[in-house]
C-alpha cells in the first residue's frame, strides 16, 4: 500500500503531522516498504496454485490438494523427492482426470505412466483370483518399484488385492523420456493432448463400465 493510500486513511491531524521529515512521514515510509512484498505476492498469488507457475518448494505441498502425496511419501521430511518436480507437476495438473478414473486400469496406468515417463504398465486380473490385480513393469520402470507399488496401492479398489512384478519380455517404451523438458516433464507419454506438458491416453470410450460412478 502506498504511503499516499496510508496517509489518506489517517485523520486530519495527522495527516498534516506527516509532512517531510517528520516522525510520522518515516513510519509511514516504513509501512509501504513492509506492504510491498506481501503486495508482490498477493498481485500473482494465482501463480502459487499453479501447476507450471509455481516455485519447485511448493509442487510437493500441491499434490496433498489433489490426493497424490501418497508419491512423494517418504521416511524424513528432509528426504529428497522420488521423482523429478517436472513429473510432480504433471501429477497435479492432472489430478481431476486421476481422481475421476481412481480405482479403474485406466486411471492406474495414467498415475503410474505420468510418475514415471514409462508406457508398458500391464494390468492382468488372474481368472483364476477374483479380485486380485497382477501389475507388470516394463524394464524402464524396474528401478522404481517403490515408487510404482506406493502408486498402485493408493489406485487401486479397497477390496482388490495386488501384485507388483517386473516383466522382462516387455521392451522399453519411454517416448520422449530422454528429451524431458528443462524442468524434468514428461512431453511425451502418449499421444493425446491434455491438461499441462505431460500427455496422456483418451479415456476409454468403448467401456463405459470402466469409470466409476
Amino acid at each position: 500500500m502506498r504511503r499516499t493510500a496510508i496517509e489518506r486513511l489517517l485523520p486530519a491531524a495527522y495527516q498534516r503531522a506527516a509532512g517531510p521529515g517528520s516522525v510520522l512521514g518515516a513510519l509511514l515510509d516504513v509501512m509501504e516498504a513492509l506492504h510491498a512484498p506481501d503486495e508482490a505476492v498477493l498481485a500473482d498469488v494465482d501463480a502459487l496454485f499453479a501447476p507450471y507457475r509455481t516455485p519447485d518448494g511448493f509442487v510437493a505441498y500441491l499434490t496433498r490438494w489433489v490426493a497424490m502425496d501418497h508419491v512423494v511419501a517418504a521416511p524424513r521430511a528432509d528426504a529428497p523427492l522420488p521423482l523429478p518436480v517436472g513429473r510432480l507437476r504433471d501429477l497435479v495438473a492432472h489430478g481431476a482426470l486421476l481422481a475421476r478414473w481412481r480405482g479403474t486400469p485406466y486411471g492406474m496406468r495414467t498415475a503410474l505412466e505420468l510418475a514415471t515417463g514409462v508406457t508398458g504398465f500391464v494390468l492382468e486380473e488372474p481368472a483364476d483370483r477374483p479380485f486380485h490385480v497382477v501389475v507388470r513393469v516394463p524394464p524402464a520402470g524396474a528401478d522404481r518399484l517403490a515408487l510404482v507399488t506406493r502408486i498402485v496401492e493408493a489406485e487401486k479398489p479397497a477390496v482388490v488385492t495386488v501384485e507388483v512384478t517386473t516383466d522382462p519380455a516387455a521392451g522399453p517404451e519411454r517416448p520422449d523420456a530422454d528429451a524431458d523438458g528443462p524442468e524434468g516433464t514428461a512431453t511425451g507419454v502418449a499421444s493425446v493432448p491434455a491438461v499441462g506438458r505431460a500427455r496422456v491416453p483418451s479415456p476409454p470410450q468403448d467401456q463405459p463400465s470402466e469409470e466409476p460412478s
